[in-house]
């Protein structure tokens, strides 16, 4: 646990327990029982997610949360209020209020009623404000193309602002144990704690900034103790039981990174750099709601075995806008796949996909786009990978389409397994039946004045 506030040896302890919502299920569970730890993350959305979560509450207004979190706070709950360690997540996803009913629900159930406190912070989901907010004249343009969102106003389904971390340290200071959010940036669940148990005042942008970079590391789980490394992956130690990162925080803003002692994988300068590059844009402004952080300034330092220490950081005000994830509906789509077997794989799918394509163009069915990958050769590098060896032993023929209409991309998916008696020889793969059709729900990122954002952040803690 960590020492008194007074103690020039205090240290907070941060444990990441997933990076992404389908992440490794006993990950945190590991991070709670393998040793000390007093803050315990748990990150579960992407942009994608979103999405998902979006369309399963339109099916069912119950649903629209990560409920992987619910059954794992079902597994820890005891252990964590036992051993003080607080939990932090974004599992609320686009209904964080139906993700705490079912957890309270679920902490009486393993016995934690009347211990345990549970905070929640709403204000991110625009939808109910959203014809209001157009109306005001914030036009939500999409930051690639400049296209205002009313062009696709009628088929939104979600719009949620990424908030920081000052609603997640008010919740803390209210006494929850868990503190759940919808969409909050990945990096606040790992510096809200810091920003609370070192009281670090909202202005002082070196120390956000180092709370923003320890975040980051935390953010992907064991992105950054050698999951998905490149360098020396081979040499990687016991995958198998990969061990997921820990930030062991000082109230001067460096921290080492770390991991529980007896698991996998590994720490070092690499692994922790790889991850610092890992989706920043400008390394000199990262920016997010409560400070622009420059990675350019962090300096990693060998601290000991699987410990890397992480000082310097420097950082500048915040935007004044924020940022908006919004989903919208875009149509159809489906994907196809056909494995060819040697000889002559490669040349077989390409003659499949051209005899595909005619029938398709006979039919007068009209798509978007069509996109084909041979799986085996051109799928990861596409023109970069130049022509296939004819000796290649076998090359999945893989073929997606997308319509604004559902029907031409339904017929599509009766047009592959004819292929099978009607194009080139030697098939296989073709067992799984028809092709699914899929509604796309695209992303369209925006950014909106926080001044009408903020204000509507609401922060309640409920007993358990």
């Amino acid at each position: 646990m960590s020492v008194g506030a007074g103690s020039p040896e205090r240290r907070v302890r941060v444990a990441s327990g997933q990076g992404f919502w389908g992440d490794q299920l006993e990950a945190p569970v590991g991070q709670v029982e393998r040793g000390p730890i007093d803050y315990l993350m748990l990150d579960y959305l992407a942009e994608v997610t979103m999405s998902i979560l979006r369309k399963q509450h339109a099916k069912d207004p119950r649903a629209g949360y990560a409920r992987d979190f619910v059954a794992l706070m079902e597994r820890i709950f005891p252990v964590c209020i036992e051993r003080g360690i607080r939990v932090v997540s974004n599992a609320g996803g686009v209904n964080p209020l139906g993700c705490v009913d079912a957890l309270v629900a679920a902490g009486r159930g393993v016995g934690v009623g009347g211990r345990a406190r549970v905070g929640l912070v709403t204000g991110d989901d625009l939808m109910d404000r959203l014809d209001e907010l157009l109306a005001a004249g914030h036009e939500l343009r999409h930051m690639e193309s400049g296209r205002p969102l009313a062009d696709v106003r009628d088929a939104v389904q979600s719009a949620n602002v990424y908030l920081g971390a000052a609603p997640i340290v008010e919740a803390l200071r209210r006494g929850a144990d868990v503190v759940l959010t919808g969409r909050a940036i990945d990096a606040a669940l790992t510096y809200a704690p810091l920003v609370y148990e070192f009281d670090w005042p909202m202005d002082d942008y070196d120390l956000l900034a180092a709370g923003v970079v320890a975040g980051h590391i935390n953010e992907c789980g064991a992105q950054s103790t050698g999951g998905n490394c490149l360098i020396d992956w081979w040499k990687i130690p016991d995958l198998a039981n990969v061990g997921f990162p820990i930030v062991e925080a000082s109230p001067d803003g460096t921290f080492v990174v770390t991991k529980h002692e007896g698991t996998g994988g590994w720490v070092t300068r690499a692994s922790v750099t790889e991850q610092l590059l890992y989706e920043i844009g400008d390394p000199a402004a990262y920016l997010g709601p409560d400070v622009a952080a420059d990675f350019t300034s962090v300096e990693l330092v060998d601290d000991g075995p699987d410990r890397v220490r992480v000082q310097g950081v420097r950082g500048g005000p915040p935007p004044e806008k924020l940022k908006v994830s919004v989903a919208y509906a875009a149509g159809w789509k489906s994907v196809g796949t056909l494995m060819y077997a040697w000889p002559d794989a490669a040349a077989k799918a390409r003659v499949a996909d051209e005899v595909l394509r005619e029938r398709l163009d006979r039919l007068g069915l009209h798509f978007a786009e069509i996109h084909t990958e041979l799986v085996g050769w051109s799928a990861t590098h596409g023109p970069l990978a130049g022509e296939p060896d004819p000796d290649i032993p076998e090359v999945q023929l893989r073929v997606a389409v997308r319509a604004d209409e559902r029907g031409p991309v339904e017929r599509f998916t009766r047009e592959i397994a004819p292929l099978v008696l009607t194009g080139p020889p030697s098939v296989t793969g073709y067992a799984t039946g028809r092709p699914r059709v899929d509604e796309i729900v695209a992303f369209w990122p925006a950014l909106i004045d926080r001044s009408v954002v903020e204000p509507h952040v609401c922060v309640e803690v409920r007993d358990v």
